[in-house]
């Protein structure tokens, strides 16, 4: 049996130990769940590298006790010298180099905004000395490096090796570190101390942001030092969909929300709490498919966005995508938006406070390039605009590129609240229908209902192929059947990365906290 952990007080789940741990300290200490993640999200920008990190965007979702969820939008915009003319002679962005490193790093800015809030709903009792303590102490004294981390700088040393800063930071001694070596980044740590000494507006309008703003300029990056001055995180409204199990939240453009949420408002019409293993990934599948038309179509900077996307979770959209699900046969779909390295991270705390938080620098590494003497590794996030003027995603100085991020959270109707979310790009609201329906609908335990085989509909790392990738425990009849529904169907390892880590907390009418992490992550979910 797989269990979840539960406790009375305080619960965090992270993808890496370290980080719930860090966040778990706070919360005994008496600071409040955005505290907390704070605490987290530095702790994880240090001991998970490849995955997230200052130079990266977040958003947050957050519930609090009474009243309605806010979220934040930390993500930065194109740089004010990304122009297509910058990217004269070039037919896509790059994905990786300076020309690849072309919006504004937003998610300190998110971390001062969630600090603000703290305060706002009666907490911010902790300095910020306090929250960065561990992420200092991790990045000069050195972590074990992750066996995620080592596969990662393996598999991409070739395209990253030669990008600035790459490898006097992430190989030392010229060599892909070994799993459970000492990692060190102590140009990182100045940085974190820097930032506790200064305060986070320091990024941007301090003397730290002028040190990144030289970097730039001789890496010859379109950001500039006004770039960084102008970056606030904003307090934005989640979008919500009321389903037959109650309320659930995501985040509106430029992310991904809308496809997580109109997925389970198209399966919310199609009997899942009755489906076989194979009809719940088949139904999910044609959702998402359904839902990614809808992405493809609307998401973007949310200035440009000329739809009201709250109107097609409100209207009948969503049940005449469901009426045109074949139950017997897929559909054929266009491509992907391909994977993307990122972290969930969920907190609750003893006041009712709910936190669901994604931080990520895009792919593995982001573009690559660690600015001079900072230790950041700047994200790759602008790789998503694209150089055609006529396409929704055209690429424009100022302009915010779409975000597969987008963390969730529910209200369900017998009372309990919930926070969830994965890593992984395309796989994002898939895993997110995943845990949702397993645990909510089929009453699957949350850890067993984390823990399952998962599927993937789209790309995976370094692969162009747009199958319908499930993991290797699935049943062999499960297999057989969706191949037998018309799914091009691949197989991958039986705990595979690509289909994200996920993890949830789950406040119960009691009061008390159940939180489960991922078994293919180096998570936990640390309660007392």
């Amino acid at each position: 049996m797989i269990q979840s952990n539960m406790a009375p007080l305080g619960m965090a789940v992270t993808p890496h130990h370290l980080a719930s741990e860090s966040a778990l300290a706070v919360l005994r200490e008496g600071g409040n769940a955005l505290e907390a993640m704070v605490a987290a999200a530095a702790t994880i920008a240090v001991v998970y590298p490849h995955m997230n990190g200052l130079g990266g965007d977040s958003f947050w979702l957050v519930v609090p006790p009474q009243g309605e969820p806010i979220a934040i939008d930390a993500s930065g915009a194109a740089g004010s010298l990304a122009h297509p003319d910058f990217y004269h002679g070039e037919r896509t962005i790059p994905h990786r180099g300076p020309k690849a490193a072309l919006t504004v790093a937003g998610t300190v800015s998110g971390w001062d905004e969630a600090l603000q809030l703290a305060q706002e709903l009666g907490g911010g009792s902790l300095p910020l000395p306090r929250l960065l303590r561990d992420a200092i102490r991790y990045a000069a004294d050195g972590i074990p490096v992750t066996a995620s981390q080592a596969a990662a700088t393996a598999s991409k040393r070739a395209e990253l090796q030669h990008q600035p800063g790459f490898a006097e930071t992430y190989l030392p001694d010229g060599e892909v570190p070994r799993p459970g070596s000492r990692f060190t980044q102590p140009a990182l740590a100045r940085t974190l101390s820097q930032l506790s000494e200064e305060g986070l507006a320091s990024f941007y309008r301090g003397p730290l942001a002028h040190q990144l703003a030289r970097g730039f300029s001789a890496l010859g990056m379109p950001i500039t030092l006004e770039d960084l001055q102008q970056q606030r995180a904003r307090r934005t409204q989640p979008l919500h969909l009321k389903h037959s199990e109650g309320d659930i939240w995501n985040v509106a453009p430029p992310t991904q929300g809308l496809v997580s949420l109109s997925i389970l408002g198209i399966t919310d019409h199609l009997a899942m709490a009755e489906a076989d293993e194979a009809h719940t990934v088949h139904r999910i599948v044609e959702a998402t498919k359904q839902a990614f038309s809808l992405r493809d179509q609307h998401i973007t900077d949310p200035r440009h966005v000329t739809e009201d996307l709250q109107a097609i979770l409100d209207g009948d959209q969503l049940a005449t995508f469901a009426a045109g699900i074949d139950d017997d046969r897929a559909s054929p779909w266009g491509t992907g938006r391909g994977p993307g390295d990122t972290v969930w991270m969920g907190v609750m705390d003893s006041s009712g406070l709910a936190v669901s938080f994604i931080q990520s620098i895009y792919h593995e590494f982001g573009s690559g390039v660690v600015i001079p003497d900072s230790g950041i590794t700047w994200q790759n996030r602008g790789a998503a605009f694209s150089l055609d003027p006529h396409h929704l995603l055209a690429l424009a100085p100022g302009k915010q590129p779409f975000h597969t991020l987008n963390p969730a959270a529910a209200r369900l109707k017998d009372g309990r609240v919930m926070v969830y979310g994965s890593m992984g790009g395309d796989g994002q609201p898939q895993t997110q229908a995943a845990i949702f329906t397993r645990h909510v609908l089929q009453g699957v335990p949350l850890q067993q209902a984390v823990s399952a085989p998962r599927w993937l509909l789209g790309r995976t790392w370094g692969q162009s192929s747009d199958s319908l990738k499930l993991e290797g425990r699935f049943a062999p009849e499960t297999v057989e059947q969706l191949r037998q529904l018309g799914h091009e169907v691949e197989l991958l390892p039986d705990y595979s990365e690509a289909v994200g880590h996920a993890g949830a907390i789950v406040r119960h009418i009691n009061g008390m906290l159940e939180g489960a992490s991922d078994p293919r992550s180096n998570g936990s979910a640390a309660g007392f």
